[in-house]
């Protein structure tokens, strides 16, 4: 009982210093395909949310003033296990706020057996933010969307399994992302939780995302520490690779040290300023002022 009255303490003071947060059901009549877990969902430790099957996402809008239009939406990492809802979410959607870009915090189900899940709640909300773009000041031509590692694996798969306009992102920002579901290179509990113990060779191959870029690939911005030892960085060097070999704009940034799962935590240490490289990057492609 103690460790959740103060990891709701803790939420009301880091959702107190971001604007006022919308929340927004992803299915007015629950999902079609549902993850069939059905123990309540919990915090398994202060920042990070399991056995998530009510999908939803919250909304941190930039102030009025600033409102530059561009708009992301978040996708905590957690292995397919849970989200990493302050370091990879809510930290994230203030600082973003700070540049006059909105921002939507992802809580995506858990696959629990279903592979299709994640990707679905991702699509369906994107669906729902080019719907609402004229009521919360959004330009429906920058809406990107970012993910760290599970939840990069999951932002990369929408940034290259689109079927519709709506549902491709205009831009993907991933931190230390999951990209392949090879044995060799991937994190084996996301590979676990989101394909199962013993996936067909299809299966593996159609959620290898860097298998999936194509030309039509939204412009990337990939940030991934060399000293990652739960994502190897090859992960991110290959899906680089087949950006560029499909003529994608994207810039991969590496740092010597920063290990997995550093988000906007300051160290002392180089990896600190890669909010300073991206911000570059999204004045660069004419998403911020």
């Amino acid at each position: 009982m103690k460790k959740f009255i103060y990891a709701f303490l803790l939420l009301l003071i880091v959702a107190g210093s971001v604007v006022a947060q919308e929340e927004i059901k992803l299915y007015k009549h629950g999902p079609k395909e549902s993850n069939e877990i059905i123990v309540a969902e919990s915090n398994q430790r202060t920042d990070f949310v399991i056995d998530i099957s009510n999908p939803r996402m919250y909304f941190y809008p930039a102030k009025k003033e600033m409102n530059t239009g561009t708009t992301v939406l978040i996708c905590p990492g957690g292995g397919y296990a849970g989200v990493s809802i302050i370091n990879e979410g809510l930290n994230i959607a203030k600082w973003f706020n700070d540049l006059g870009v909105n921002a939507f915090v992802l809580y995506y189900r858990m696959p629990n057996g279903h592979t299709a899940v994640p990707l679905t709640d991702a699509q369906a909300a994107l669906k729902i933010i080019h719907k609402g773009a004229k009521k919360w000041g959004i330009d429906k031509n920058k809406i990107g969307i970012m993910g760290f590692s599970a939840g990069g694996h999951l932002a990369s798969t929408v940034g290259t399994h689109f079927r519709t306009k709506v549902e491709r992102p205009a831009f993907m920002i991933l931190g230390y992302p999951v990209v392949t579901m090879a044995k060799e290179l991937t994190h084996m509990g996301s590979r676990y939780n989101l394909l199962g113990k013993n996936p067909t060779d299809k299966l593996v191959t159609m959620y290898s995302n860097e298998l999936q870029v194509t030309k039509n690939t939204p412009p990337t911005f990939i940030v991934h520490a060399i000293d990652d030892k739960t994502v190897p960085i090859a992960n991110s060097e290959q899906l680089i690779k087949a950006l560029k070999e499909n003529n994608v704009p994207a810039e991969l940034h590496t740092f010597e040290e920063g290990g997995h799962g550093f988000g906007m935590r300051k160290r002392g240490i180089p990896v600190d300023n890669w909010s300073d490289v991206l911000k570059t990057w999204l004045q660069n492609n004419k998403l911020i002022n």
